[in-house]
Parts: structure tokens; C-alpha cells; sequence
């Protein structure tokens, strides 16, 4: 039981009223009166709420699993057996790591009611989180007393890598929308590489797939021209590569730039698959360590979050030549690999370019880094007007004018890159693969 802030006001008003009862007499006889009632209606407040002892229950409704970097719903349920109406102060228990202060919520609940409250929560890092008990401070219309009631139990869910991001696209794909979320409509140019049926020519077919020998076959009983049909390439090799070097550790919006890159390897391993080609994993930092071979099984993109899952950054520097003999050890034939690193500019670029070289003779390479939004909001029409915002701004445009030349030192050698912002990486990259798969 606790007293409530209206209890203490009108405490503090009596109080005075009985010190001014030294110079005006009646005050005093009123302060008197006042305070008995406020007692005796204080009494009356503590019975009304502990008359019983089980009348407020709650419990706590989520996944048991959280996306990481997306808004997770949470339901608190709550249900009274008063017959009298109540006002509640509802405080969950979340996990520390939120460091959040403000899961507090009031409502009014009707007799033998319920009241459902909803909220949400974003992580920002993975692992293992734990919820506490929910308490409720129940007051009836005097507000003069609190009762508390501890609800729930406590509960441990995991924050696995964004799942949620899968389901928008899922839907978005289901739907035939998925340029709502960015993804471009590629025209299609050219031939695909893979046949698949001989048909008979329709007006509008390219004559260039005409099968001059089964029309031949087929002249016997009249001209016919035959035509060639193809299909997308199918079951490509495409692994996602991680680096987890320092350079990863870097934040943006609360998340690393690992786990950037760990939520657009599922996005892009999910439209892979769609696609029908086959979507492993390798993750690296001074050695060759996490390795997940190509497939579309039913059950690849769940194993793909489960090894996800443990990955973390370490602080050492990434060996790309381990990154190399260990491909070459795991991976014969020739894939796309999708590279997510960061450089700090041409020095460390170079530094690695004999084994990117290398790596980009075996197989397709794809290399994604990172653009550092922050210093490119500093050069976006800001006025200088201290000395302190001139070096800024040089410094961002420096590291701008940088950051162009890796992309053209890497085209030099017939590398492909990308450049874009931890907040469009998922899209960019599903677009980058959709134009390298034409």
C-alpha cells in the first residue's frame, strides 16, 4: 500500500489551515474536522481496495522471438473483479536493454472489466532478453490509497535477426508489390540462359530464337516456324559474406553496421530463393568462420537466422586472405558473392585489393560499404559559420571524394560495388541483385 500525491496535497492543505487556527480560531475547529474526515475517508478508501485478496490480474502477451531493428508489438491484458470501477497504473517490467523510463500507462477499467494496453519495443542489438513482473497500482474514486498487484511472470525471449522485414516482403511479393518498398521494376534486355521448351512462333517472338532445325522437321507437313523459349537462370549460388571485423562495430541509429548487414543478407537470401536460386552464408574476421552452403531448401532461411543469430563483431583487423583459402576450401563453383564491409578509405582498400583481385577471378563479386550518413547530412546545405563546421564539412567532403574513388579503383579491375547508407541497404542490395542476375 502507498499513498497517492492527492492524499498528500490534501494533507499539506489541512496542515496549513490548522496553522493559521493560531490566528484565526474557526481555522483551527475547520483543520480539525478536516482532517478526521480525511482520515476516516482514508480508512474507508484501504478497505474498499483490501477487502478481498485477489481482485486485479494481468499478463503479458509477445513473440517469443523479437526482430531486430523493428518495432515489436507487446499486449498487457488486464482484468478486475472489483464491482466498483478503478484507475490503474500499469508499469511492465521490460529489459534493461531498452533503457526505456517511460512504460508507464494509466487507464480506467469498469467493474469485473478488462483493459488491454499496447506498445512497443525496438531492439537494437541481439540475444537474450528478459521481461520482469507487471505491476498495477489500483485506486478507486477516492484516490486517496494504492494498492499494488504484481502480475505475470518473468520471461526470456530472443532478438533474432530481422524476420519482420521478410514478412513485409513476402506480402509486398505476394501482392505484386514490392516497389512500395523500393525494389525497381528491371526491364529485362536481352536473352536469359537457360532453355526451356521449343514452341511454335506466335507474332511478337524475337526471330532471332527461330529453330531453323525443327522448323525443318516440322516443314514436311507445311511451314511452321519453330522458336526457342528461355527462362531465367535458375539455381545460382549466391552467399552472402560478412565481415566482422572492428570496422563493423561502427553505429547508426542505434544498430552496428554488422547488424545492417546481417538483416539485408536474410532480406536478400529470401528474395534469392524466391527467385529460385540457392542462398548460403560465410562470415569472416581474422579467420574463416561461419560457412553455410548454397541451397533453397524449406529450411534454409531458418538456419540462416540460427547462425546469424550468435554473430558478433570482434576487435581484431579482417585477414581477407582467410576469407580466400577458406572459399576456395568450401566453395568450387562459381558464385555470386556479395561482400558487406567497410573501408576507411583507399589506403585500406588497396591494402586488400590483391586478394579482392583474386577473389573476383573465381567467382562474381559484389563488394557493399558503407556511406557515412551523418557526415553526409553536414555537407547537405549547411551554412558554415564557425570554424569548428568549416573542418566538418571538409573532412565529410573529404571522406566523400574517397570513398568515390574505392568505387572506381574497384571497376578498374572489373569489381563490382555499392555504395549506400546502413537505412537503404536491404533495398539497394535486392536491386543490385536483380540487375547483376539479368
Amino acid at each position: 500500500m502507498r499513498f497517492t500525491r492527492r492524499f498528500y496535497l490534501i494533507a499539506t492543505a489541512i496542515i496549513l489551515i490548522l496553522i493559521s487556527g493560531y490566528w484565526l480560531s474557526p481555522l483551527f475547529f475547520i483543520g480539525r474536522m478536516a482532517w478526521w474526515l480525511l482520515v476516516g475517508a482514508t480508512i474507508a478508501d484501504f478497505f474498499l481496495l483490501y477487502k478481498r485478496k485477489r481482485m486485479v490480474n494481468g499478463h503479458r502477451e509477445c513473440s517469443d522471438r523479437f526482430s531486430n531493428g523493428d518495432e515489436n508489438q507487446v499486449t498487457l491484458s488486464i482484468e478486475s473483479n472489483f464491482s466498483r470501477p478503478l484507475h490503474l497504473e500499469v508499469i511492465d517490467e521490460i529489459p534493461v536493454q531498452f533503457q526505456r523510463h517511460d512504460i508507464c500507462f494509466y487507464t480506467d477499467i469498469i467493474p469485473r472489466g478488462q483493459a488491454v494496453i499496447h506498445y512497443q519495443l525496438r531492439p537494437t542489438t541481439r540475444g537474450v532478453y528478459g521481461f520482469g513482473h507487471i505491476r498495477i497500482f489500483a485506486m478507486t474514486r477516492l484516490h486517496l490509497v494504492q494498492r499494488r498487484f504484481t502480475c505475470g511472470e518473468p520471461k526470456d525471449i530472443k532478438v533474432y535477426p530481422s524476420y519482420l522485414m521478410l514478412h513485409q516482403y513476402e506480402l509486398l511479393a505476394m501482392s505484386n508489390n514490392l516497389h512500395e518498398m523500393g525494389v525497381k521494376r528491371i526491364r529485362r534486355i536481352g536473352h536469359n540462359t537457360d532453355f526451356e521448351q521449343i514452341k511454335d512462333y506466335v507474332p511478337g517472338d524475337d526471330y532471332r530464337t527461330i529453330n531453323w532445325r525443327a522448323t525443318a522437321r516440322r516443314s514436311l507437313s507445311g511451314l511452321r516456324l519453330m522458336v526457342n523459349q528461355y527462362q531465367e537462370e535458375r539455381s545460382q549460388p549466391i552467399y552472402n559474406v560478412i565481415d566482422k571485423g572492428r570496422m563493423m562495430q561502427q553505429a547508426f541509429g542505434g544498430m552496428t553496421l554488422l547488424d545492417y548487414a546481417i538483416n539485408a543478407a536474410l532480406v536478400l537470401s529470401y528474395v534469392a530463393i524466391r527467385k529460385e536460386d540457392r542462398a548460403g552464408l560465410v562470415t569472416f574476421c581474422d579467420q574463416f568462420e561461419s560457412f553455410v552452403a548454397a541451397s533453397r531448401q524449406p529450411g534454409q532461411m531458418r538456419l540462416l537466422q540460427d547462425t546469424l543469430y550468435h554473430e558478433q563483431t570482434k576487435f581484431g583487423e579482417s585477414d581477407f586472405s582467410a576469407l580466400l583459402v577458406g572459399l576456395s576450401h568450401h566453395v568450387s563453383r562459381r558464385s555470386l558473392m556479395v561482400l558487406y564491409t567497410s573501408f576507411t578509405g583507399l589506403i585500406s582498400l588497396r591494402r586488400q585489393l590483391p586478394y579482392l583481385r583474386q577473389l573476383a577471378l573465381r567467382h562474381r563479386l559484389l563488394i557493399v560499404f558503407f556511406e557515412d550518413e551523418e557526415l553526409r547530412n553536414v555537407n547537405k546545405g549547411q551554412r558554415v559559420l564557425s570554424t569548428e563546421q568549416y573542418y566538418q564539412q571538409v573532412i565529410g567532403e573529404k571522406f566523400a571524394f574517397e570513398q568515390r574513388l574505392i568505387t572506381q579503383e574497384l571497376r578498374q579491375y572489373g569489381i563490382l560495388s555499392l555504395l549506400t547508407t546502413p537505412r537503404q541497404l536491404s533495398v539497394d542490395v535486392i536491386n543490385k541483385y536483380l540487375e547483376i542476375k539479368l
